[in-house]
């Protein structure tokens, strides 16, 4: 690996987005973590539009992407992802307090990668952020476009 890949974490709690960052860097992954904190913004930051025009080029290795958010929700990028050709193939893993079945079912029947639900308690969240992040931005292999 020549160089770190980036994590794009689409959430808009502000507390979950501290813990998140807190548990990359508790267990030393030096990714850079891409912050937007609703569904428009992500999609914003994909498509390289808005104040996200100027971006590097390149997708990030993993979206990090919750449920429930303001203006576009986790399942409509979702959608929009596994839809359009360019994204298709960025894994995204729907991290979220949600543990309703048809959020879950919804999630697979859109594509997506994994199903993350988050813990309540800070050790075991930095533990399923360290081997979210280690899997998919570290180990995981994409395909050479990314």
């Amino acid at each position: 690996m020549n160089s770190l890949k980036r994590i794009l974490l689409a959430e808009d709690n502000i507390r979950d987005i501290e813990l998140t960052i807190a548990a990359f860097e508790e267990n030393h992954l030096a990714n850079e973590v891409v912050v937007v904190r609703d569904g428009a913004e992500a999609l914003d930051y994909l498509k390289r539009q808005g104040k996200y025009s100027e971006r590097t080029e390149g997708f990030p290795a993993v979206v990090f992407l919750d449920l429930k958010m303001p203006k576009v929700d986790g399942l409509e990028v979702l959608r929009a992802m596994k839809n359009d050709p360019s994204f298709k193939s960025i894994p995204v893993v729907m991290l979220t307090s949600s543990r309703e079945e048809r959020d879950l079912v919804r999630s697979y029947e859109l594509g997506v990668n994994a199903y993350v639900v988050k813990p309540v308690d800070f050790e075991q969240f930095a533990l399923a952020i360290k081997q979210l992040g280690f899997f998919w931005a570290v180990l995981n292999e994409l395909p050479p476009r990314h």
